[in-house]
């Protein structure tokens, strides 16, 4: 296996981590945002008020979005093996 080939692997598995992970991160940036916005609206200084809706709307993004991750590393895991059975 040349040089090139695992720059090609490690690109691949950075871009695959990035699909897999961004759903739900995303989700969970923009819920956040939300929620601190609604905090400095209202004066409510609670720490903990985020953490609920948060860890909430990122469960049901992981739920919806589920499909398309296994879909996804599916296929990656598929080019994976295809290279090692082919030898490269």
């Amino acid at each position: 296996m040349s040089g090139a080939e695992v720059l090609d692997i490690a690109r691949d598995s950075i871009w695959t981590l990035l699909y897999v992970g961004l759903p739900t991160m995303l989700t969970g940036l923009f819920v956040g945002l939300i929620v601190a916005l609604l905090q400095a609206l209202t004066q409510v200084q609670e720490l903990t008020l985020v953490f609920i809706p948060k860890i909430i709307a990122m469960f049901l993004a992981a739920l919806i979005t589920l499909p398309f991750m296994g879909a996804l590393m599916n296929s990656f895991s598929e080019r994976i093996f295809e290279k090692i059975v082919s030898g490269g």
